[in-house]
């Protein structure tokens, strides 16, 4: 069995309602007031954390990389890739800036690093837990530091991951000690997932493979609508995790596989609700039965 545990103050874990996490990302355009602006709309929608992300790119591309066009012009905010990759990014002060923002509307703050100097400059922040994408989950020189100088959680998204690499993540972290700090998503990576490709059944597969090893399992979705989150819940995964925007038809590659703040609204809403619903009937007849038992019930005179 996972195990339960606090992200701000909400209990996560069997017995709970699910923890919701806004994946801002890149979604703010390079926008500080965007980004506020977001942290309002999961604020609003009854989220319980946001997320955004962190490169130096620099040292995250090669050279040709750097300079190379963006590979979808429209989508992009500089002459190059590197440029446009630059242009959305944040300084650590920035970051700091937004934490205390959450802070300050009692939303947890979280961010996704994709090298080890952005590892090292999010964690100066201290914040509950860090994400690590899909991308690079395999970055165990990144993964090791993270190991040995962060104590917060380190959640880890496991899209384009064989079984055998998830496997070996687990296992460097038991090799840390750190593995009851760690959280396993279950991911597909594409933008968007159709659904034949979600795999929502690959939960099952990580529960059974990991509930006694890890701290808890999740789930990250990249596809349309939120009927799929509910149902990742309901097969067992206690963190639900999804892209947003404040439009989707902005300039960007994320935000047409993200939800807008109405959708973002109703995804908190139906999952508190399943979690509601996910009992056992306390006694054979309930009071709200009762009086229709009375009224409706077949007796034989």
């Amino acid at each position: 069995m996972t195990k339960n545990f606090n992200i701000g103050d909400r209990k996560v874990g069997d017995g709970c309602s699910p923890l919701v996490i806004a994946e801002i990302g890149i979604n703010h355009n390079g926008s500080l007031e965007n980004a506020k602006k977001l942290i309002d709309a999961a604020s609003d929608a009854g989220c319980d954390a946001v997320k955004f992300q962190k490169r130096h790119n620099i040292e995250l591309l090669t050279k040709d990389q750097y300079n190379a066009p963006h590979p979808n012009p429209i989508n992009s905010y500089g002459d190059t890739y590197g440029a446009h990759r630059e242009f959305l990014e944040f300084t650590v002060e920035q970051h700091q800036e937004l934490k205390d923002y959450c802070e300050s509307l009692d939303i947890v703050y979280s961010c996704s690093v994709w090298d080890t100097t952005s590892a090292k400059e999010i964690a100066i922040l201290k914040p509950q837990f860090i994400k690590i994408p899909s991308a690079c989950n395999n970055h165990y020189d990144m993964l090791g530091w993270l190991c040995d100088h962060y104590i917060g959680e380190i959640h880890i998204s496991t899209g384009m991951t064989t079984t055998q690499e998830i496997e070996d993540i687990v296992t460097f972290f038991e090799s840390k000690n750190r593995h009851q700090d760690l959280v396993v998503y279950n991911c597909t990576s594409g933008y968007p997932v159709p659904f034949e490709d979600v795999c929502l059944l690959d939960i099952l597969k990580l529960k059974e493979q990991y509930a006694t090893r890890v701290k808890q399992i999740g789930f990250s979705g990249h596809h349309l609508g939120i009927a799929v989150d509910v149902a990742a819940y309901t097969l067992g995964a206690h963190i639900i995790e999804r892209h947003y925007t404040l439009d989707r038809t902005w300039k960007g590659t994320d935000h047409a596989a993200s939800l807008e703040p109405m959708g973002l609204r109703k995804l908190s809403r139906d999952l508190k609700a399943v979690h509601e619903a996910l009992t056992h009937k306390s006694q054979d007849i309930l009071p709200i039965e009762k009086v229709q038992r009375d009224k409706l019930k077949y007796r034989k005179d």
